[in-house]
């Protein structure tokens, strides 16, 4: 095999171990922390397909982690008037209130990063991480 691509394959592994792997005082686990921040910065309502799409996940992740956060009291589920199946998601205070208390914490390593790397090599990372997203989003399809 290539040794470029092995050292490189190595080199993203690592970077992906250090950023999960990276001490937070989270009660919920990461996942559930950003969709916990997804529902918070949207301006509509969030519903569980916009979440898939949106982590490219699957629907019964989705339901696993709304189950998880509900039962925390984290997010509320709100029926549908017109669809009694169908339903949206409401941060609560105490979901909003773990986003701004631990915010700082989540986001260290990326604050970290932009500090070390500087603004440019920090948004060139950022661009080029984009980029190969969009290749392997639509890989997987």
């Amino acid at each position: 095999m290539n040794v470029d691509l092995i050292n490189s394959a190595d080199v993203i592994g690592m970077f992906c171990r250090l950023h999960m792997n990276s001490k937070r005082d989270l009660p919920i686990r990461p996942s559930e922390m950003g969709v916990l921040i997804y529902a918070q910065k949207q301006s509509c309502a969030v519903t569980p397909l916009m979440i898939s799409q949106f982590f490219n996940i699957s629907k019964p992740s989705v339901s696993l982690m709304v189950k998880s956060l509900t039962k925390q009291g984290f997010l509320i589920k709100e029926s549908s008037i017109t669809d009694k199946r169908s339903y949206t998601l409401v941060i609560t205070e105490k979901g909003k209130n773990l986003v701004e208390s631990t915010s700082i914490e989540y986001f260290k390593a990326v604050k970290l990063l932009k500090e070390k790397m500087g603004v440019d090599k920090f948004r060139q990372l950022v661009d080029l991480m984009k980029i190969a997203n969009c290749i392997l989003e639509k890989e997987n399809r």
